[in-house]
């Protein structure tokens, strides 16, 4: 066969799998998941994309938690917040902001009353305001109206199912305070400008107030680097992971370049790193340097507010710390006079009621105790920790009474389900035993919570079964700031008194007066217990030396005796995946309980293994572990007798829980062992 017959041939057989291959791909087609984020919009001609979504248009994975847009008849795209519905004018994507204006005005045509508008919460895990300020709307007011208020009247005599409103008053008008005593109830509309001009009919200017309407930033991932590798972006409900949808499958960021400018982009990205670690540090620093002024005129906001010469707040529609305040006269009407019937629980700081706002809205009310002497602190902690953080298993703040308010009350979302303490030994236990996917869950979506919040340089110091909540889906919402700490991550720990609630308070840090971020991890490691025990964290009906569940499990764990810990109705002897999964948890939860800090892992390292768990991938764990101790252990702990690991343990004789039986508890609350703070 001659080299020219070879060549041709060859050549010919290159071309026809070529061929084949790019047939491949074309039949084949894009993703499904990126065929199905294709950006849609209402009608107007509005794009509508990541991370907003339309549900009967789009699937719920083409945009982010909570960011739904549903299409009016008239075409627009409609916000649905907590009070209102809001019309989406204009979506700035880059900026990541939207301008909205209430749908009220839209569905009034041209009626001398707008339709009923109520009070408007916004989820500061969701939204952030944007130069907005409140414009007051107030009906049921007293006759004759004081001459004061009579520029503001709006004049509004409707038989319309909604308010007559009477006057209108700007955030900050000199004459809010009047309105305020002389009418009953009042309504706050978010606007970029008051311009009722007087002398005009009041009613057509509200209106076009309202139909400016105003302009909000989103919190969500960054699309532009997806977008722009030719991407449509996502979202992961399950990982809380933004994805990058592309032709070919997702990818974490962006898609991926082709090979010929890989090393391209290899080569710029190295030869960038020097001067991108620079920038790092200086932006580190300056974070650094901004939270410590922050910080400082917290604390001087707090002196300022002991001052009785100092302007009080105005209840009933301001913004502190970006959230509303409401009236106490509003939480006390909204809890009935704060009726022991709606009591939802206590805590060390305050007392948690059940309440029903006059627009409509679940909310639960905490209630700091009067006699707490450091209840300022723990109010203004509370609040300067919840909103700061924006994570779909951490429980929302919706708002406050002022600090200056003859009680400090803390408004949030109400979850209605109870605690998970509740369902695994308390009263709902009977009722219905929590299965084994949903305990894996909630031990993945609150590892993930506390994880955030170490990424915040925060330690929420309090971490038990209590203070996990559960909605009607049983998803987690992690609560109870008062006694977290902010964190810097320049230091190693925090030399502060123990505070926190008996069997789960870390030993190295009731021993030592040190918090570190481990400590978390160590009363999240009470908790996996409790998930796979169903028992409680302090029973003083078992032996003395196992009255701290910690005690209990770590014996048993060192023994192999998983049968004598694990609930069997979870299916431990009947299910072999369960058996697997159990043990891994019962094994990682050994981890976190070890005595000294630097042997428990970090709260990233115990979300990855418990997603790895439950992923069935056990032997990245086997392998983490090996990686961790440089011994001669050669298999997944807890090691067997004869490991040196037992011995270690042994030898260091694993001691109880700092709080004995002595100790005086409540099994709900959270108590401190001292008074320094």
């Amino acid at each position: 066969m001659s080299k020219g017959y070879m060549h041709g041939f060859l050549e010919s057989l290159g071309l026809s799998i070529l061929g084949l291959i790019l047939s491949c791909r074309i039949s084949c087609g894009a993703h499904y998941q990126y065929e199905a984020c294709v950006p849609t919009d209402c009608g107007n001609g509005l794009s509508i994309s990541f991370p907003f979504y339309v549900p009967d248009r789009q699937e719920s994975y083409c945009g982010y938690p909570g960011f739904v847009l549903n299409c009016s008849k008239d075409g627009f795209p409609v916000l649905n917040l907590p009070g209102n519905d809001y019309i989406v004018e204009n979506i700035s994507y880059r900026n990541r902001s939207l301008h909205v204006w209430n749908a009220a005005v839209l569905r009034s045509d041209g009626s001398s009353c707008l339709p009923s508008i109520r009070n408007t919460s916004l989820d500061v895990a969701q939204f952030d305001y944007v130069n907005v300020t409140g414009l007051h709307l107030f009906s049921n007011c007293k006759k004759p109206l004081p001459e004061e208020l009579l520029k503001y009247k709006i004049g509004c005599n409707s038989s319309e199912d909604g308010k007559n409103w009477d006057v209108a008053l700007y955030d900050k008008d000199e004459n809010l305070r009047k309105a305020l005593e002389t009418c009953d109830q009042n309504v706050v509309a978010p606007v970029e400008g008051f311009y009722m001009n007087e002398g005009n009919d009041g009613m057509v200017n509200l209106r076009e107030v309202l139909r400016r309407g105003f302009a909000l930033n989103w919190i969500a991932s960054d699309c532009n680097t997806c977008e722009d590798s030719g991407g449509r972006c996502g979202f992961n409900a399950t990982t809380f992971h933004f994805r990058c949808f592309c032709p070919d499958r997702p990818h974490s960021r962006s898609c991926k370049p082709e090979r010929s400018r890989l090393t391209l982009i290899l080569v710029t990205t190295l030869s960038g790193v020097g001067f991108f670690l620079v920038v790092c540090v200086l932006v580190t620093y300056i974070i650094w340097q901004r939270k410590k002024i922050i910080s400082r005129g917290y604390l001087l906001s707090r002196n300022l507010s002991s001052d009785p010469s100092s302007k009080s707040d105005i209840e009933g529609g301001s913004l502190y710390f970006g959230i509303p305040i409401f009236s106490c006269a509003e939480l006390e009407e909204a809890t009935n006079n704060f009726d022991s019937s709606k009591e939802l629980g206590d805590g060390g700081f305050g007392t948690v009621y059940y309440g029903k706002l006059r627009d409509g809205r679940e909310v639960a009310i905490k209630r700091l105790y009067e006699h707490n002497y450091r209840r300022v602190q723990q109010f203004m902690n509370e609040i300067k920790i919840l909103t700061s953080l924006r994570h779909p298993n951490l429980v929302s703040l919706y708002g406050c009474t002022s600090r200056r308010s003859r009680e400090l009350l803390l408004v949030y979302e109400y979850i209605p389900n109870g605690t998970v303490g509740d369902h695994l030994h308390g009263d709902r236990a009977k009722e219905a035993p929590l299965t084994w996917p949903v305990r894996m869950s909630i031990a993945i979506e609150t590892a993930s919570a506390l994880a955030y919040l170490h990424k915040s340089d925060i330690i929420h110091r309090d971490v038990k079964s209590n203070n996990i909540l559960l909605d009607s889906n049983f998803c987690v919402k992690v609560a109870d700031f008062g006694l977290s700490r902010l964190f810097p991550n320049d230091v190693t720990h925090i030399s502060t008194a123990p505070q926190g609630t008996p069997g789960y308070v870390d030993p190295e840090y009731h021993q030592c007066y040190q918090l570190t971020d481990k400590s978390d991890v160590y009363s999240f490691g009470v908790v996996l217990i409790e998930l796979i025990s169903s028992m409680p964290a302090v029973d003083i009906s078992r032996h003395r030396h196992e009255i701290n569940l910690a005690n209990l499990a770590v014996n048993r764990i060192q023994r192999c005796a998983f049968d004598e810990l694990i609930d069997p109705s979870l299916g431990y002897e009947t299910d072999a995946e369960v058996m697997r999964m159990t043990t891994s948890v019962a094994e990682l939860a050994f981890r976190c309980l070890q005595l000294e800090k630097d042997m428990r892992p970090s709260m990233d390292e115990v979300l990855s293994f418990l997603q790895d768990i439950q992923a069935g991938e056990d032997g990245k764990f086997e392998e983490t572990e090996m990686d961790n101790h440089s011994s001669t252990v050669t298999r997944k702990i807890p090691p067997s007798p004869e490991t040196e690991d037992v011995v270690l343990l042994k030898n260091k004789a694993f001691q109880s829980s700092p709080n004995t039986v002595t100790d005086v508890w409540a099994s709900s609350s959270s108590t401190a062992t001292s008074s320094i703070g």
